[in-house]
């Protein structure tokens, strides 16, 4: 996440919003750019109760193809948001949950939930 962090922090100086504005928006912003990712809010939304296999993420997102879930599951593990365990065992087993930063933004994920429920399917 350091050479993440440090990109970003890198774009913020050069970002070419007025300087007024940028400081209200640098943090969404930054967000934004980890939440960047066809599948990364369902993934999250999918581990908040119970760690799931690679395998069982496939299933229960429909139309995800194999590369592109590898690759927003290791960015959300080096994003800090949800951890790989892997087992020592035949076949291997690999387990993701989220850490407690992607347990901290499930309050997000909530929200928004509560606001397309409301405004969006009423």
């Amino acid at each position: 996440m350091a050479n993440d962090l440090e990109t970003m922090q890198a774009e913020c100086l050069t970002c070419p919003i007025p300087k007024d504005v940028q400081t209200d928006l640098c943090y969404i912003c930054s967000a934004q750019k980890i939440m960047r990712g066809k599948w990364k809010l369902l993934i999250i939304w999918l581990l908040r109760e119970t760690p799931k296999r690679f395998s069982q993420l496939q299933r229960e997102i429909p139309d995800v193809k194999q590369g592109p879930l590898t690759a927003q599951l290791k960015e959300l593990t080096e994003d800090g948001l949800i951890s790989r365990k892997s087992f020592n065992q035949v076949p291997p087993k690999v387990e993701y949950s989220l850490t407690d930063k992607g347990i901290e933004f499930l309050s997000v994920m909530e929200a928004m939930d509560a606001w397309s429920k409301k405004n969006l399917f009423t």
